[in-house]
């Protein structure tokens, strides 16, 4: 029974070592890590996420995101997100030498400070699409 109990423990930790690192540098004005977690782990489905680790292991490869912007001077929200896939140095670590790379763009006018944070999360979905669509061909 110990025997099938630490079985089950090991498998479940590598089953969790399977993650690509992610690094979110956002604005928090415009998205919290949290929030961008969620849309990194939204945007692929099992299928998805087996075909991109076999083609580029997670033990090589690595996200980054980073969403920037806010209101210019005439109350319209602008905002940038960016999605990059980056080597993966030993540990937790990323190189800045970008394989990948995807950035979407928007403005509304008049936005409230609400209506801006979901521009910006919708922006960041669009971008982490776009890189992992060009990672794995349909």
């Amino acid at each position: 029974m110990l025997a099938a109990a630490l079985l089950v423990s090991a498998s479940a930790s590598f089953a969790a070592s399977d993650q690509y690192l992610v690094l979110d540098h956002s604005s928090e004005a415009l998205i919290d890590n949290a929030g961008a977690m969620a849309i990194w782990q939204a945007q692929a489905n099992d299928n998805q996420r087996e075909r991109l680790q076999k083609l580029y292991p997670v033990s090589k490869w690595g996200f980054v995101s980073q969403v920037v912007g806010g209101f210019t001077a005439e109350k319209a929200c602008v905002v940038t997100a960016r999605a990059l896939m980056v080597p993966r140095l030993v540990g937790s670590r990323l190189l800045f030498k970008p394989r990948k790379t995807a950035t979407a763009f928007a403005t509304q006018a008049g936005a409230t400070n609400e209506q801006c944070r979901e521009l910006a999360a919708a922006k960041l979905k669009e971008a982490i699409v776009a890189v992992r669509s060009s990672l794995i061909v349909p």
